[in-house]
């Protein structure tokens, strides 16, 4: 069964997506940017600071799928500045502790917001209920 998930707290889809999908025990999770539910961009011109805010919108849809950190399997990270990569590395491990998920890096000349510089999608295991 394919199951549309929006979590609360996030803005509204800048354009025809939704939050992430549920397909049987995966979760796929659209590409999240560090903007808040009203669609400003958080962190300025910092990507530490972008960063963390992606990762708060991620675990805001893990958590309305009733998943974690923990249940990331695969990530895809998109940079604005591929040097960027070793600061936003502490940041990930913030977030996801000892749990490491598969993970690809690209760089991108622009993302969908203006000022954005990382944007990040995911794939997770659901537990079993």
């Amino acid at each position: 069964m394919r199951q549309e998930i929006r979590a609360p707290g996030l803005h509204e889809p800048i354009s025809h997506y939704t939050d992430a999908v549920r397909f049987g025990n995966l979760l796929f999770i659209s590409g999240c940017g560090p903007l808040d539910e009203h669609l400003n961009l958080v962190g300025g011109d910092d990507v530490v600071e972008q960063t963390r805010q992606v990762f708060r919108n991620l675990e805001k849809i893990l958590r309305a799928a009733g998943a974690t950190f923990a249940d990331v399997l695969k990530v895809t990270v998109y940079l604005t500045n591929i040097d960027d990569r070793a600061k936003i590395n502490p940041v990930r491990q913030e977030f996801f502790g000892s749990a490491r998920p598969a993970s690809t890096l690209i760089e991108v000349s622009r993302l969908a917001v203006p000022g954005m510089k990382v944007e990040i999608e995911a794939v997770a295991g659901l537990p079993t209920p």
